[in-house]
């Protein structure tokens, strides 16, 4: 099988099934994006992270191939949800190291308006995640925008197939709540969604 996108559906629609020997045949073609994923989330974070993007990878996996409920539509959608999943490990991790050695507060977050361009180290991200909370409690759909482009890297295009919704509303998705979480973020605002 090669490695196009819709290979990559197929054998997601199969894994939904209950086909194991799907998972099995999916990790390859996958593998070197999950990889880029990890490593673009752990470039955000502090030089001395101790999870490398191997453990990072192989750990989102275990948590996708254990949800069975997961209907795969998809290879953007299971590269979104990889993304998200990501970010959960890490911010797990985060709180972990947070138990153990209270980090200083209020560290400043870049959210760029071109993803790819965000890669400044020591991102809190327990404050973003907190942010990101507060804002799904009204608005699910700007929590999503902000994964994709920020946590996967996903162009607006890439987002808004991901999402099925059109490239505009993504821009103003992505325009509002990218504002929205700074603003939140910085400690201005209430957090109006």
């Amino acid at each position: 099988m090669s490695d196009s996108p819709g290979d990559v559906t197929a054998l997601l629609r199969q894994a939904s099934a209950g086909d194991q020997a799907a998972l099995e045949r999916l990790l390859p073609l996958v593998y070197d994006e999950l990889r880029r994923l990890a490593a673009d989330h752990l470039g955000r974070e502090r030089p001395d992270h101790t999870l490398q993007p191997t453990a990072l990878v192989h750990e989102a996996w275990i948590r996708l191939v254990d949800q069975t409920r997961t209907s795969w539509e998809s290879r953007g959608q299971f590269l979104a949800v990889a993304a998200t999943s990501m970010r959960r490990i890490l911010v797990d991790h985060a709180r972990g190291r947070a138990r153990i050695k209270r980090a200083a507060a209020g560290e400043r977050v870049a959210l760029e308006e071109d993803a790819a361009v965000a890669a400044e180290r020591g991102v809190d991200l327990v404050a973003i995640d907190e942010a990101l909370r507060k804002l799904g409690e009204d608005d699910s759909r700007k929590v999503r925008v902000i994964e994709l482009r920020f946590f996967a890297g996903m162009t607006i295009e890439e987002t808004a197939a991901a999402l099925s919704i059109a490239p505009a509303t993504v821009k103003r998705d992505w325009e509002f709540a990218r504002l929205w979480l700074l603003r939140e973020l910085s400690g201005e605002g209430g957090g109006d969604a």
